[in-house]
């Protein structure tokens, strides 16, 4: 098997990762701030310390960790932040190359009042920062904008836009889906009030973790109320932090992995992760050329690009090819719209759809090497899917 699809989530883990959601499991167990006994205390301390080590990851400080809430993924996380903080009345900023998990919300919002500007981006999914200053209004209170198309691997002017928005007043929302444990962040310099990441990408955690940092002065509305182990006499959710915004059980055996992801990406750091994750990308680009009629979308400067690659083959419909690639190959990758539709808008890909790769610091050069070689055969020797497409995962 070859894995490329790590932009939806990575694997494989690193083994540590499973071993700490074993411990938790047999020998924790407890629900985290439910009760006095040791067993509660000790899974407690467990789900602060994997705060406090993604506050070190994105330079928070030490102080604010419990600004970091836990959610089951970046959807949940991005959803918190654009329900809990617009309102009828309101404007937001966004561009034309973010996920359903930004846009959706926002659709949602615009019926209820919420008046939306999306920033068109050029054809290779580049965003120019001069462009979201200019769709600045009076009443705009947030600009929300990934970090990094999960299409094309474009990243995005972050440091750029947070000055923008700082200068301005106005909160800065940061999806981090394809970056959160691949490129440096750094929510001081980068004037970030608001990071969206999920754990189960390259963060190494299981899925069904994600979470969400608030910065200070940031106050969020919430989505659920329930049960938090403290404060249970209130008629509402506490206003503290994290509780305000964890209702219900944690996900107490996924963070316990997703503290241990990030121990591995500590210990290896983020440069060499990004070195050969970004060797990986250069090597697909570069030896494409030999396979008769592909396009790859996005920049061809890998150095501007998260470890993601989707292309198209002139004549072949992209789910035949993620098929074959599937069933005859034994490569795992995304055929489709990537639940990025706006993207493919402004690609001009909506009809055509793209097949992705992207890329782990657990896949290696000869895979890369092995799926250039497959591509090209499959052109060269029309090899098709009997019965017709394949799957594709839109």
């Amino acid at each position: 098997m070859i894995y490329f699809d790590n932009a939806a989530t990575t694997w494989p883990k690193p083994p540590d990762v499973l071993d700490a959601m074993s411990y938790c499991i047999k020998e924790v167990g407890a629900n985290p701030g439910r009760a006095g006994h040791k067993m509660s205390i000790r899974a407690n301390e467990m789900v602060d310390n994997t705060r406090k080590k993604l506050a070190g990851l994105f330079n928070i400080d030490a102080a604010q960790y419990e600004r970091i809430v836990f959610t089951l993924n970046a959807t949940g996380a991005l959803n918190l932040a654009v329900k809990g903080l617009l309102k009828g009345g309101d404007h937001v900023v966004t561009s034309s190359m973010e996920h359903n998990s930004v846009g959706r919300p926002l659709n949602i919002l615009e019926k209820k009042g919420v008046q939306v500007t999306r920033v068109q981006c050029s054809q290779d999914g580049n965003l120019d920062p001069g462009d979201i200053k200019k769709a600045i209004r009076p009443n705009t209170r947030l600009v929300a904008i990934t970090h990094a198309s999960n299409v094309t691997g474009t990243v995005m002017p972050i440091e750029e836009i947070g000055k923008i928005t700082r200068g301005a007043g106005i909160a800065f929302l940061v999806d981090a889906a394809q970056t959160a444990g691949v490129l440096d962040i750094d929510v001081k310099k980068m004037n970030i009030d608001l990071l969206a990441f999920p754990g189960h990408k390259s963060l190494l955690g299981p899925t069904g973790t994600g979470g969400l940092y608030i910065g200070d002065g940031i106050v969020l509305e919430t989505l659920l109320e329930g049960g938090t182990g403290s404060q249970s006499e209130l008629p509402g959710m506490p206003e503290t932090l994290p509780e305000r915004y964890e209702a219900g059980t944690l996900n107490t055996a996924g963070i316990f992995g997703l503290g241990a992801g990030i121990d591995f990406i500590v210990e290896k750091g983020i440069k060499t992760i990004r070195d050969h994750e970004l060797n990986l990308t250069k090597k697909f680009i570069e030896g494409s050329p030999k396979i008769p009629g592909i396009k790859i979308f996005g920049s061809l400067n890998t150095e501007s690009r998260a470890p993601v690659v989707s292309f198209l083959i002139n004549g072949r419909k992209t789910a035949e090819i993620g098929g074959i690639l599937d069933k005859n190959y034994d490569i795992a990758c995304r055929a489709g719209l990537h639940c990025s539709p706006d993207a493919h808008r402004t690609l001009g890909t909506l009809e055509q759809k793209l097949v992705r790769f992207s890329f782990s610091f657990f896949n290696t050069e000869s895979e890369v090497n092995a799926a250039l070689g497959y591509l090209e055969e499959i052109v060269t020797k029309n090899i098709t899917l009997p019965g017709g497409e394949g799957g594709c995962g839109c």
